[in-house]
Parts: structure tokens; sequence; C-alpha cells
């Protein structure tokens, strides 16, 4: 019978990984709880509607990525393929908007698409989520793009890069849309099929195509930047202030555009040099419009969602994982020696000590030999005689050093241990 696997696009985070993973989720904590951001779980499976209209039918995400379907009340079910619509549902299913004050709110954990597997993504991936909702003020976009910025610095990413754009208005975006369709569709035959199929649904999305010659023929279409309005220009340059006030680095990029529909004026990006052709770390924007049309009041809000998954890929470059060590290393062979190596472990785990205890039962050779091997400062010695005497032998490895103690006086002797562990 052959072994189950993973599926496709599914991977196992292993334990020598893990570690990177509470290393972003404890920076997280750190920075955005000094910024008062309070942490949100919402379900990861929702309603199918939820998505069609927060993100757009017209999306890929919704067209093509989405796992959707059908449960026993024949209710059409989504596994969530991004965070932010799923916040702000919860927003309004619990009038958070009602406190008259914006809600500062952050969460992560597993979303899904249905796309390629390749290095840095998967078909089911996680995100960081960060969101201010109740919000218009530019320095809300400069907030957010910070706290993002800070994360990274924080876990000591150095070749980043931000694009920063504004997509305007919807009313801004419809005469672009326009200006779009007239510059492409001379061009129609030339694209490629996904921006053919765009043309007409989602003009916008074609800016983004990876095919070479699309990417050669967007290189003369119009920028949006031309059809912004006197108000969303001046908006755009005060994010920019705001920024330059802050010192952090960007540059405009006009062909700069998000995949989900719901973005309003700011648009941005952080990338990393080091991740090869899915360099994105972070993006978001704002998205004023999607509370009040999932069902809520007007409520401006911004964000960003950082991919987890490349974060891991470039934390691992930059730190290469290494053994985890541990205090001690306890080996013990006999029935009682082993019934007190269990005592003797828990007694120090509790005074605070890292303790692995050898369940083998194989010859103390073969134990000692994985006592060496685990990194231990000290391994712990337990045969018939320490059993019987109520002792236990205590080898320093690194020197050899070795010396018996009462088991009895383990916890009083708690702060020397401590100590002869500093100078090891």
């Amino acid at each position: 019978m052959s072994a189950i696997q993973a599926i496709r696009g599914t991977r196992d985070i292993l334990p020598e990984e893990v570690g990177y993973w509470q290393q972003i989720e404890a920076a997280a904590r750190q920075i955005l709880g000094n910024a008062g951001y309070r942490e949100i779980r919402t379900p990861i499976f929702e309603q199918t509607e939820l998505f069609e209209r927060g993100i757009g039918e017209a999306t890929d995400v919704v067209g093509k990525e989405m796992y959707t379907f059908t449960d026993r009340g024949d209710r059409s079910i989504t596994l969530r393929p991004e965070m932010t619509a799923g916040l702000v549902r919860s927003l309004i299913e619990h009038k958070l908007y009602a406190a008259g004050n914006a809600q500062r709110l952050w969460c992560v954990g597993p979303v899904f698409r249905y796309e390629r597997p390749q290095a840095g993504r998967q078909r089911q991936f996680h995100q960081l989520d960060v969101e201010v909702m109740g919000s218009a003020d530019p320095r809300a976009d400069a907030e957010v793009i910070a706290l993002a910025t800070d994360l990274l610095q924080h876990l000591g990413l150095k070749t980043l890069t931000m694009d920063l754009n504004s997509v305007g208005t919807p009313a801004d975006r419809q005469q672009y849309r326009a200006a779009l369709v007239d510059y492409f569709t001379p061009f129609k035959a030339e694209l490629d099929p996904d921006s053919q199929d765009r043309l007409t649904r989602n003009p916008m999305r074609i800016l983004d195509s990876k095919d070479a010659r699309t990417k050669e023929i967007v290189q003369d279409a119009p920028s949006i930047l031309d059809y912004l309005s006197a108000e969303s220009q001046q908006r755009f340059e005060a994010v920019q202030q705001r920024l330059t006030d802050l010192g952090i680095a960007y540059q405009v990029n006009p062909r700069l555009v998000r995949g989900l529909d719901y973005y309003t004026h700011t648009a941005f990006e952080i990338q990393s040099a080091d991740l090869g052709a899915q360099a994105t770390v972070c993006g978001g924007g704002r998205y004023d419009g999607l509370v009040a049309e999932l069902g809520g009041p007007e409520t401006p809000a911004v964000g960003w969602g950082l991919g987890m998954e490349r974060l891991v890929l470039l934390l691992q470059k930059l730190h290469p994982a290494t053994e985890v060590s541990v205090d001690f290393y306890v080996v013990s062979k006999g029935d009682r020696p082993e019934a007190q190596s269990l005592q003797i472990a828990q007694t120090l785990r509790r005074l605070g000590f890292s303790v692995d205890l050898d369940l083998s039962g194989s010859a103390f050779g073969k134990q000692m030999k994985r006592a060496d091997r685990s990194g231990a400062a000290a391994c712990l010695i337990l045969g018939d005689e320490e059993a019987e005497t109520g002792m236990v032998q205590v080898k320093w490895l690194a020197s050899g050093e070795q010396e018996a103690i009462a088991q009895a006086d383990l916890a009083s002797r708690a702060d020397l241990l401590r100590q002869q562990l500093g100078k090891r």
C-alpha cells in the first residue's frame, strides 16, 4: 500500500522551521502591540458571496483560484483566499465601528488559492494581515506602511524596495479603464490570452501581466496618475509626504495595481531582491468602499498582507537553522533509575531548565552518544547505584567534569546550576 502524502500545494512546517514562524509572530505582536493594534481571529471559511462581492467577480482570485464547495446545508462555502473581506465581515457583524474611533486590527493564519505551486507560493499559505478601519487620514496609510517596514527591518531584512501608487477613486478608475481599453484594443491579438480576457472585464489587470510581449505593450500604456482627480492627487501627495517625513524610501510606480477590486487610492508593494520571481513580501493599500459594499456603514480603511512563507525563506537565507540545544540530557537504565529520571526531568523543567529525557532504554553507551549529539551542556546519569542512593551524576559535556548531586538537592541548587550553565 502506497504512503499517503501531503496534497500538492500544501506542505508540512517541520520543527526545524517553526522557530522562524515564531520569530515573525513574536516580532509582530511586539511591534503591532506597541502601536495599539489588537489581534483578531476569524474563520478560515466564509460564505462564497462575501468574496464575490468583496474581492470582485472579475478578479483572477474569484474567477480561477478559490476553493469553493457546497456544504450539507446546500450553502456555497469558500476557504478564505485573503484576510481582509473576513475582517470586514466581522467588523460589520459585531459593530466594531460603533466605538467611534479607528479600529486597529491584525491577524495571522492560513489562506487558500488554487495557484501553480512554487518556492514561496503554495495553495495553502499563510498571511499576516494588518488593518486600520475607520480613518481616511493619509497618516493611517503612512502608519501601516511604516509598521510593515519596521517589522521587516526588525527581522533583519535589508535588500528591500517599495513601489507606491494611487489607483484613485472609482470615478477616476472608470475614466482610466476607458483609456486602457482604447489603448489596448488595437493590440488585442498580440496580448496573452489572460490579458485578452481582461481587456473588457478588468483592463487594469493587464498592467500586471508577466507575459513578455504584453509587458512590452504595457510600456506605452496610459498612466493612471494622469487620470486622478485633483482631490485624489492631493491625497497621494500627502501620503508621499508622510512617508518622506518618516524617512521611508519608496518609488512611484504608476503600473502597480493590486489584484483585488476593492482598492482605492493608495496601493503599495514591498519587494526583496533575494526572492527571485516571487519578489513581493508585503502588499496592500486603501479600500474605502469595501465596508459599505458588504453591508456596513461608509467606513474608510487601509491595510496590508504579508506572505509568511516568503518571509521565512528570506530569514532562512539570513540565519540558517542551527540545532536547538538543551540544558540537560537525562540518561538512565533499569526500572528504578528510569522511574526516577522522569521525576528529575520534570523537577528541572519546572525550575525553568530545558531538559531532554532519553526514552530509548538502550545501553548507556548509545544514550551517551545521543547526549553528545544533542548539544546539551550537561548529561544527567542515573544507574542502579544512583537510584539506590538518591544521587544523580552530572557530567559537563564540554569539559568532561563530573560531580554527584543528591536528587533532593536539585531545587535548592538551581541558582548554582544556572551559574554553571552560564559559564559553559
